[in-house]
């Protein structure tokens, strides 16, 4: 199938029509802007196909706003060597026309053909949709579409399987499809889709496993019945044995044997701990005592070191009286030094006074001369303001007044023009001597005057010529100009000036007042920010002032006044500094000394307070009795430890060996047995009670024939299951088998399109695979060691992917006898530059065999397609100016 041309008119944007013709074989590049009308083209071709030309639900293809319009499509192609052309036009006066060579078909019979020929349907009723399109809608891609191919091959499934069986033969006979058929319905009965049991045969399979659980706990409970009655003779014989024997009471008697010797044990220690105590109380107080006759048998050499001490001391104290005179001398010294600086730097300070208020009174009457001055200026300057202010006072003028009387003026000048070009104008020439009368004025000689009003010229000897004004213009003009001249004169009045030129010149006179007065006014300012009053004030200061500085001058000593060779003020309070720190330096030295004085007097008289003390005590009698007695005490005390200390050691034996923490295990020991052994006995006792119950109730219930009994029913239920499951398993595996020959066939079928797959594929993926299931669908993708759904690709991989599909079905297709046409809307557009390179190449080979639509708004990236573009933007205008 080869388009050759299409056109649309009152079509969507398209109102004045447009026609695409001279379609080539091949690729056609059709390119233009977003809104250019590409995919209304798209849309006009799925139209005229798709839609019933009775179709009410075509209003979207008209013009906007357009009710009237009647959307018109034409095309012509060629198919087998025949010419088809198609002319279908909906809404208003709809009709479809279809011209096949020189056979004709209209209405619904020429869109059956139409559907018959391309392979698709229409819908009962409504618009037409996605499942109706079979093959033109797998080949004629929209816009952002071309990666969803899933839903296009399935609404083509049909018309691609026909094409199929037309290339490689009936190979399925409905006969195989009936046993497929008969077998899947009864395995239906047995087993589920997944191969799980169902019906009778889950029934039963459930009630097998129910029964055999039942057998199971039935046998579990004979067995344990078994268990228990052997339980019962043992736990008896144990009870009744411990009853006789009572084993707990023999441990209770060796329990409180251990107690009594634990509790001897523990007498003992109290005992040693007391001795140790004792112990403790005789160390300490024999320390003391040997700390007492130490400590006077030390009492001689501290003796000795007092005296020592005190003769040390003594000889310090008459060195430290030997160096304090001339520390007194040095500080009366520094002192002298000190006072003479003082009265330096007062006579220095005194002068420093004097040349300062001598500059301070140099520099106010310095002021006060240029402050002087200011005010000389200051006073003209405010006599030449005054002056300013009353020029301004006098010819004060309203300038909105101003204004108003020049535009009367103007006014009054322009009725004057006006007047006297339409008043009445008499001029005349009279000879010498001769003379007129004018409205009772004699003329004569040369002249003219303006007439306003009637008027009447006297000829002396003649008679009189009346002159009358024509023209309602001339009385109103003459009126306005009463009303301007009027207006004028009281403007004139109210403003105080005989005319406009001396109401500017007044006006002339207040400005140059404001301007004096402001530039005088600043002046002012200048020289007395304050005023005046303010310059006056600060004079009157300045002379308080000077008297006050002169005044403080003349009250100086007279000795301030005498210059001579005195030091600088910085240099005696240098010299001031000095003397005050060595007088300082020489005060701390003698504070010092004072102190190092008292201190080495008061270390001399505590130095022999002490050796005097201590020599009286040691020279006393009770000395020697005292250490009589110290002596006698520590002798008694060192006894009563030696046989304290001997009786400590052999109660120590004792317990030793009488293993206390022994004796303790021994008792815990024994009371935990004799405990064990009553709850043991209590245990027994309880578990006798409970078996006897159990066995009693269990012997009630019959579990020995009601265990036979499930198991009869058991081996029932598995003969039955054994039939079933033999059944399940040999269907499904005849279905199975079925199946596979049935797919063996679906191969067959599948070849031809995974031929034409695997040679677009090989150029864009050299090692890739694609495969088909037995619906015809694209699924499987591998490359390499990748392995996935083509639905799992990234978005441009997939739309390469549907492209390539939907080109090898175009092949499919036409090695079947039917005709393609392969429609591209702005396809490939995320595709990058290598993969777009590759695609190229396949649509240029695709293109040997098929005719294909490619519309675009980037005609930049087709540049090496290898075709001619054209610019639907210049076929608009040319459909314009056609």
């Amino acid at each position: 199938m080869k388009l050759q041309r299409l056109r649309v008119e009152q079509f969507r944007q398209f109102r004045q029509g447009l026609e695409l013709d001279n379609l080539q074989p091949g690729i056609n590049l059709i390119h233009g802007p977003n809104e250019s009308g590409k995919s209304t083209l798209v849309r006009a071709i799925r139209a005229a196909f798709f839609e019933r030309y009775r179709s009410k639900s075509a209003e979207d293809l008209a013009p906007w706003g357009d009710s009237s319009a009647a959307p018109t499509v034409e095309l012509v192609f060629e198919h087998n060597g025949q010419r088809w052309q198609l002319d279908k036009r909906f809404l208003k006066r709809h009709r479809c026309d279809l011209l096949v060579d020189s056979t004709a078909f209209s209405g619904e019979e020429a869109e059956e053909k139409l559907a018959a020929l391309l392979g698709y349907q229409f819908p009962k009723k409504g618009a037409s949709k996605e499942e109706h399109w079979g093959i033109p809608g797998l080949l004629w891609v929209e816009q952002g579409t071309g990666q969803n191919i899933e839903k296009a091959v399935l609404h083509a499934g049909g018309h691609l399987k026909s094409a199929l069986n037309n290339l490689v033969g009936e190979v399925a006979s409905s006969g195989g499809d009936d046993v497929i058929q008969a077998v899947e319905q009864q395995r239906q009965e047995l087993l589920t889709a997944t191969g799980k049991p169902r019906g009778d045969y889950l029934a039963l399979v459930n009630s097998r496993e129910t029964l055999q659980q039942n057998v199971s706990d039935l046998q579990a409970r004979v067995d344990q019945y078994k268990v228990q009655v052997d339980r019962l003779g043992t736990l008896a014989a144990e009870h009744e044995q411990a009853n006789r024997e009572r084993p707990w009471e023999a441990a209770r008697s060796s329990m409180q044997r251990a107690e009594a010797k634990y509790r001897e044990v523990e007498a003992l220690q109290e005992q040693q701990n007391r001795g140790m105590d004792s112990l403790k109380q005789l160390q300490q107080n024999l320390s003391l005592l040997q700390q007492s006759q130490a400590h006077w048998r030390n009492q001689n050499e501290q003796l000795e070191q007092r005296h020592q001490s005190y003769q040390g001391a003594k000889k310090q104290l008459e060195q430290e009286e030997l160096v304090s005179p001339e520390l007194v001398k040095a500080v009366e010294s520094a002192r002298s030094h000190y006072q003479l600086a003082t009265g330096a730097v007062q006579q220095a300070h005194l002068r420093d006074k004097r040349e300062r208020l001598q500059k301070d009174r140099a520099r106010i009457e310095a002021e006060l001369t240029r402050l002087k001055q200011s005010q000389e200026k200051a006073r003209g300057i405010q006599t030449s303001l005054d002056d300013a202010r009353k020029q301004k006072q006098q010819n004060q003028i309203d300038a909105s007044a101003l204004l108003q009387l020049k535009q009367t003026q103007r006014e009054l000048d322009d009725a004057n023009i006006r007047i006297q070009t339409v008043a009445t104008r008499v001029t005349w020439n009279l000879a010498e001597g001769k003379g007129l009368t004018l409205d009772g004025q004699n003329i004569a000689g040369q002249g003219e005057k303006l007439l306003l009003e009637p008027g009447v010229i006297e000829i002396p000897g003649l008679g009189s010529l009346g002159i009358q004004p024509g023209g309602d213009d001339l009385a109103s003009l003459r009126r306005q100009l009463e009303r301007l001249q009027q207006s004028l004169s009281q403007q004139l009045a109210a403003l105080a000036v005989e005319s406009v030129e001396a109401a500017e010149l007044k006006r002339g006179r207040l400005q140059d007042a404001e301007a004096q007065i402001q530039r005088f006014d600043e002046l002012l300012k200048s020289l007395a920010p304050g005023g005046l009053e303010q310059l006056n004030s600060v004079g009157a200061d300045l002379e308080s002032e000077l008297l006050a500085r002169t005044a403080e001058l003349e009250a100086l000593p007279a000795a301030a006044l005498n210059d001579g060779d005195a030091k600088s003020l910085s240099l005696v309070e240098s010299e001031l500094k000095q003397a005050e720190e060595r007088l300082a330096e020489a005060e701390s030295r003698q504070r010092n000394q004072e102190t190092l004085l008292l201190k080495a007097r008061h270390t001399c008289d505590t130095a022999h307070r002490e050796w005097q003390r201590m020599q009286d005590e040691l020279n006393g009698p009770e000395r020697q009795q005292k250490m009589e007695a110290l002596t006698r005490d520590i002798a008694a005390v060192e006894k009563q430890q030696a046989e304290l200390e001997s009786s400590l050691k052999a109660r120590e034996a004792k317990i030793s060996e009488a293993r206390p923490e022994l004796l303790k295990q021994d008792i815990e020991r024994y009371r935990a047995t004799a405990e064990h052994q009553e709850n043991a006995q209590q245990k027994r006792a309880l578990e006798l009670s409970e078996i006897r119950a159990r066995l009693e109730a269990w012997g009630a219930e019959g579990l020995e024939e009601q265990c036979n009994e499930q198991m009869a029913e058991l081996e029932h239920a598995n003969r039955r299951y054994l039939e079933l499951d033999r059944r399940a398993k040999a269907l499904d595996l005849l279905l199975n088998l079925l199946k596979e020959k049935r797919q063996a066939l679906t191969r067959r079928l599948q070849a031809p399109l995974q031929k034409h797959l695997d040679h677009y594929l090989t150029v864009l993926f050299p090692e890739a695979s694609l495969e088909v299931d037995e619906n015809l669908m694209p699924g499987k993708f591998s490359r390499g060691s990748e392995l996935g759904q083509m639905a799992e690709l990234s978005y441009g991989a997939r739309e390469q992917m549907g492209l390539i599909s939907r080109l090898a079905y175009a092949d499919l297709l036409q090695e079947a006898g039917r005709p393609t046409l392969i429609i591209l809307d702005d396809t490939l557009v995320h595709s990058d530059a290598d993969r777009l390179d590759g695609m190229k190449r396949i649509l240029f080979d695709a293109a040997t065999r098929h005719q294909i639509l490619l519309f675009t708004c980037h005609p930049e990236n087709w540049r090496d397609l290898g075709v001619e573009p054209r610019d639907l933007e210049a076929l608009k205008l040319q459909g314009v100016a056609g």
